[in-house]
């Protein structure tokens, strides 16, 4: 295989693969060694790949500059409309507004034959019942979990009991209930599953948890496929 067609390859691994994805699945995937994997993001960051991570910590890919949204066939354009539709009805006022943007940008780089097929979508979304947000402000906690730094939360468990805790902002999901969040609790030393609308206060902090989000966050999703719980939240 030629290095050209094995970058293009681990460019496609690193776009479908589960995230992060370590070095070793990457080089058992391109049937290389660790040490030919390591050159090969090398490169593919020189050619203006974003690609985050490091050894021992797993690999994600994203921006990927290689991608123009020309490439995109009709269905996964209805995909693209069906995601981005949801995200408008179930996420807060800033992602919604988000979602709405980037289906506009992605609509203004197509050819005039694919735009049409993006305004006239076959597929719809509409939820009679939205989950009404409630909640601290979700900008806050997302700026944590880019950052990689800590919150502070004021959080109420199921009986109504309020506790003040540290955690570690891991991803955001979203659950029938509503939103929630992915986190290390410092004050459990375990991980834990809060949901946002039993959140009275997060408050972002200065202590960062950078050189251990990746590690973290592909245990504690091995840790939920391992009790068959999905994402449900549990008790923090």
């Amino acid at each position: 295989m030629s290095r050209s067609a094995r970058l293009f390859r681990l460019m496609t691994a690193l776009r479908v693969l589960p995230q992060p994805v370590t070095a070793a699945r990457l080089a058992a995937e391109m049937e290389v060694s660790e040490r030919t994997l390591y050159r090969d993001i090398e490169t593919l960051r020189a050619s203006g790949a974003v690609i985050e991570g490091a050894p021992g910590l797993g690999y994600t890919l994203t921006e990927d500059t290689a991608l123009p949204p020309q490439t995109f066939d009709r269905i996964e354009m209805e995909a693209l409309v069906v995601g981005l539709s949801d995200v408008r009805q179930r996420g807060d006022v800033q992602l919604a507004r988000a979602a709405e943007s980037a289906l506009a940008k992605i609509a203004a780089r197509l050819p005039e034959r694919q735009q049409r097929q993006i305004l006239h979508a076959t597929h719809m979304v509409y939820r009679y019942q939205q989950p009404a947000f409630e909640g601290p402000d979700m900008s806050g906690i997302r700026a944590a979990c880019w950052d990689e730094r800590a919150l502070d939360l004021r959080y109420r468990d199921a009986g109504g009991a309020v506790s003040t805790r540290r955690v570690y902002p891991l991803a955001i999901v979203y659950l029938d209930r509503g939103p929630g969040l992915l986190a290390w609790c410092c004050l459990r030393q375990d991980f834990r599953r809060f949901l946002m609308a039993r959140m009275d206060e997060a408050l972002p902090t200065d202590e960062s948890f950078r050189p251990h989000r990746v590690r973290l966050l592909r245990e504690f999703i091995t840790q939920m496929h391992a009790e068959g719980g999905g994402t449900s939240p549990g008790p923090a």
